[in-house]
């Protein structure tokens, strides 16, 4: 393969270097485009530009591949635990033993959170959105620990890192917490990482609260499987405002914001909405998969196909067998949970939907775990938040680290031209 690209622009031939990534991916360097042409590439979305170098995560949507540094998503989920991958993510390696053991330990030191931190989430309405208040939570972090952290630093980083670990899990259990009208729970460090998320969010002073171990296996795997996917719309975020070298807690707090949006993170919450607007109207799951297939309907299939995977999403497969395992073990009769099997067993037949290669995604999956276990509807992206957070710190990690330089896209500008100003009297 020649080692430039050949540009015609202008009436002359500019060569710009390829990289090429160790998985064979290719990228044109225009680095020096604009120097060299004074033009610049128009490509909303950011769909065929790439903003960085990246050792964390590979995906090939054509192919159905997902690797976190390397290893298959397929091995993690079945061999690994949530904070083992995590500790892959963030530092590169899995760990020994004793690095994971100390790895939880130190993260156990930072479990406890600043009383005044109340003071703030008593701030918010019972009706404010759960992802919203933990954005806003995490944001706080930064004023209980105002000291910048020096990158370069290795034990300064460590800390931070535990830091954040500790403290998101409690943060996101308390924005449940805060909209049922519960009184706030504390890590029990004798307890799991996983587990403990359930004990924040159910435990109750009226009695005892008892885990699952099909349930504490279905929440590690699906953590797992969100723990990183590449520069998405969340992660790209936190790199490009941790660019501004903006800290670790204020550039978490912006993913939180970027993943609620119901086109990223907030897609499993739409296909529970989705789930429940077609059992409203009579639970015909048939009806809707018709609808689906109607060119001239507006109804949307939420949950089905994968805008990066162009094959079954890969931690879809995963996640399915953990989502029939999960429903077997608690014995649920819900409606909206069978409307869900019904979709899924008819889409994986139907000639349309095959043919398209919609397949139902993780979110699908998801929706159906977190409603099971009986979790609200509008607490499924904190949920994702939660497996996010190792792949969010990596990045920024990772950014910073490689000293990489502030985030900033160019525009075509299609406004007016220069205008002359007008007095009130002329306008």
């Amino acid at each position: 393969m020649s080692k430039t690209a050949i540009l015609e622009f202008d009436g002359k031939k500019i060569e710009f270097p390829l990289i090429v990534g160790t998985e064979n991916e290719v990228a044109i360097d225009i680095n020096k485009l604009r120097d060299l042409t004074g033009a610049i590439t128009m490509d909303p979305g950011y769909k065929n530009s790439g903003a960085c170098k990246s050792e964390i995560t590979f995906l090939d949507g054509e192919e159905g591949i997902l690797r976190y540094r390397g290893y298959s998503i397929e091995d993690l989920a079945e061999k690994a635990q949530f904070l083992e991958v995590s500790y892959l993510v963030i530092f590169g390696e899995l760990p020994t033993k004793r690095q994971l053991t100390q790895f939880e330990t130190d993260i156990r030191k930072y479990t406890l959170v600043n009383e005044e931190m109340k003071n703030i989430i008593d701030g918010f309405p019972k009706t404010a959105h759960p992802m919203g208040v933990l954005s806003s939570l995490t944001s706080a972090l930064t004023a209980f620990n105002p000291k910048v952290v020096n990158v370069e630093n290795e034990t300064e980083m460590y800390e931070a890192i535990c830091k954040t670990m500790g403290k998101f899990l409690v943060l996101a259990s308390w924005t449940f917490r805060k909209s049922s009208g519960f009184p706030l729970n504390y890590y029990d460090n004798t307890k799991g990482y996983v587990e403990n998320f359930l004990h924040l969010m159910f435990q109750l002073p009226t009695g005892p609260y008892t885990t699952n171990p099909a349930v504490v296996n279905a929440l590690d795997k699906l953590f797992i499987l969100h723990a990183d996917h590449e520069q998405n719309c969340s992660t790209s975020t936190v790199r490009m405002v941790g660019s501004s070298h903006a800290g670790l807690f204020a550039s978490i707090s912006a993913g939180v914001s970027a993943l609620w949006g119901p086109l990223h993170g907030g897609a499993n919450q739409a296909v529970l909405e989705m789930l429940e607007e077609i059992q409203k109207n009579g639970g015909d799951a048939d009806k809707y998969l018709a609808k689906a297939k109607d060119k001239e309907d507006p109804f949307r299939l939420m949950g089905f196909g994968h805008r990066v995977y162009k094959n079954f999403d890969p931690r879809a497969k995963i996640i399915k067998k953990a989502a029939d395992e999960v429903l077997s073990t608690l014995g649920v009769n819900d409606p909206i949970l069978q409307i869900a099997k019904k979709l899924e067993e008819s889409a994986l037949v139907d000639e349309y939907f095959v043919s398209r290669k919609l397949y139902p995604n993780v979110d699908f999956y998801s929706g159906i775990i977190y409603r099971a276990l009986g979790i609200p509807t509008d607490m499924f992206t904190v949920l994702f938040a939660i497996g996010r957070l190792p792949g969010w710190i990596a990045q920024w990690k990772e950014m910073r680290e490689n000293k990489e330089p502030i985030g900033r896209p160019r525009q075509i500008y299609t406004g007016h031209p220069l205008r002359d100003f007008k007095t009130f009297e002329e306008r």
